[in-house]
């Protein structure tokens, strides 16, 4: 899967998870930005797992403790990359 396809599924994801357009959904918005709550992004972690046969390491109980960077839309994508990357290496 190319790097912009990553791209846009991560963004299909999260804008579904806020209930907006994927147009309406920019890289340096945050998840907060958005409106996702916590059960929002534990829904968008489990559907980006789905969609890329990944398993993403994100503690639920304490996201800052993750190695998941969810700081922004860019930083997800960014570490869905990486783990898709890891995956074929």
């Amino acid at each position: 899967m190319a790097e912009g396809n990553i791209r846009d599924r991560v963004i299909e994801i999260i804008a579904e998870q806020a209930v907006l357009e994927p147009g309406d959904v920019s890289l340096d918005q945050t998840l907060d930005d958005l409106g996702i709550d916590s059960l929002g992004l534990v829904e968008a972690i489990f559907a980006i797992e789905e969609a890329f046969d990944i398993s993403v390491p994100f503690n639920a109980n304490d996201p800052a403790a993750s190695e998941f960077d969810i700081s922004s839309v860019a930083a997800i994508v960014g570490a869905v990359e990486a783990l898709v990357a890891g995956q074929k290496g």
